[in-house]
């Protein structure tokens, strides 16, 4: 009930900076208060001109309405403290994506073709090392080559569009671009998603078939999707439980399973001409999920005398609302402020709540082009899963950690050494990580594991 009066208020709030906008004889922008550069350069600029020679190939290419991009992220992460146990990690991502304007191309008026695909390869650090819920690293994913999207997108009115083919719902719903910078996935992609719903939810590095449908205009926006609700898949008998092993390559192209539904409505307004959106939204879904304490047969699933099958739950549902506000605009630079909240309910989810706040800024004294920000986050673990372990212990006659939520804190400085290549420290701190669970090393299984300390370092080159 509290996360669900969260969400109210956080979406009246939005609200409120809505209706005081309108009522300002202010025009003022209304575009998404970002603070990072909407169309960043790439390396090709600071190259020598042997090598700069397919990046004119590609400016031909553009001007018969093919765009092709190529981006490379590394990084390194060291767990220092706490979390599993202290170690480090390197992983990276090249993804390559073509754009085709295909009304330039071959006249089909208001037709447009997107596709990217990804080599993933490196450790993650959160399952070997830190045990977190909210995933450390935004491109952390089983080592592969994956196609991530690949659909087609038909402008039928004045700002008005449809969408179909394989697509993640993180790339365009639950977005706030103050908070793209930060390299926690929870940040996208929130912690409660990832948690609840099937392989984590079409979200990178999985994605699914679907369809979406969008209106907008300068200050109102809507956009409703339904996906395929499952891109792994149900788990066959020889197949790996790890839902990105099961669809390793991206091109599953599921269309068997229970849909997904999502929905959001946006309000973009200016306060003191400062640029600002507000968000409302929800998904529901449509499979069957298990109950996080109890069985088929009413007794807890920690009770010895339960058949051990959980009680199916039909369907799925959750609610979410958001604020991005730019609080500061210059010549140098500026700065934007966000604040997200979603609820779902306690008895079918690992995680009922998640909220995140940050701040960003653009710009610091003679580097016009830095960024830097700081955010925090909180998964609440649900009433089910806590009541479960609290059976586990009653049952087990002895002490043991009882689950209660994940908090995160990062800070981030993103340093551009020529255009297109920049260089981002990352700092994190994870307190309770996987929400208060026992320790594996500890072999009575009454340690809960320590708060981890995350230092990363993460590189990113656009061609």
């Amino acid at each position: 009930m509290r996360a669900l009066q969260i969400i109210i208020g956080l979406g009246a709030a939005a609200a409120a900076l809505v209706f005081a906008e309108a009522a300002s004889a202010r025009g003022g922008d209304h575009h998404d208060p970002a603070p990072q550069n909407d169309n960043p350069p790439t390396i090709a600029t600071s190259l020598p001109e042997s090598l700069a020679q397919p990046a004119a190939a590609r400016d031909a290419l553009a001007a018969r309405g093919f765009e092709f991009g190529l981006k490379y992220i590394g990084e390194t992460f060291s767990d220092v403290s706490g979390g599993l146990r202290r170690g480090t990690i390197y992983d990276g991502k090249l993804r390559v994506s073509l754009d085709a304007d295909l009304d330039k191309a071959f006249g089909f008026t208001g037709l447009v073709f997107h596709a990217n695909a990804s080599q993933l390869h490196g450790r993650g650090i959160d399952q070997f090392y830190t045990g977190a819920l909210m995933p450390v690293s935004n491109i952390e994913a089983t080592p592969t080559t994956r196609l991530f999207e690949a659909w087609f997108e038909q402008s039928v009115a004045e700002g008005a569009s449809i969408r179909l083919g394989q697509m993640g719902a993180d790339q365009e719903f639950m977005t706030r671009a103050s908070a793209k910078i930060f390299v926690n996935n929870s940040f996208g992609w929130p912690a409660l998603a990832i948690a609840d719903l099937p392989a984590g939810g079409a979200a990178f590095p999985l994605s699914n078939l679907g369809a979406r449908a969008k209106w907008e205009t300068a200050r109102f926006a809507i956009l409703a999707a339904v996906f395929d609700g499952d891109p792994a898949g149900p788990q066959g008998a020889f197949e790996s439980p790890d839902p990105q092993r099961r669809n390793a390559d991206g091109v599953r192209f599921r269309l068997m399973d229970a849909p997904f539904v999502i929905g959001e409505g946006q309000w973009k307004y200016a306060v003191d001409d400062l640029p600002g959106v507000a968000k409302i939204g929800g998904w529901r879904h449509f499979g069957v999920f298990a109950d996080e304490r109890f069985g088929a047969d009413g007794l807890s699933l920690a009770d010895p005398a339960s058949a051990g099958v959980p009680l199916r739950r039909r369907g799925n549902f959750g609610v979410y609302a958001l604020v991005d506000q730019q609080i500061f605009r210059s010549d140098e630079g500026g700065a934007g402020a966000f604040a997200r909240a979603e609820a779902a309910p306690n008895d079918r989810n690992l995680v009922n709540f998640y909220a995140d706040a940050g701040v960003s800024f653009r710009g610091a004294p003679a580097r016009p082009d830095d960024l830097f920000g700081v955010a925090v986050g909180y998964a609440r673990v649900s009433n089910g899963a806590r009541g479960l372990d609290r059976d586990t212990a009653a049952f087990g006659n002895q002490f043991a950690p009882i689950r209660s939520g994940e908090a995160l804190v990062e800070a981030t400085y993103i340093a551009s050494l020529v255009p297109g290549w920049t260089l981002q420290p990352d700092l994190q701190y994870i307190r309770r990580p996987g929400g208060n669970i026992a320790d594996p090393r500890d072999p009575n299984g009454v340690r809960s594991l320590r708060s981890a300390f995350v230092v990363g370092l993460r590189t990113l080159i656009r061609y």
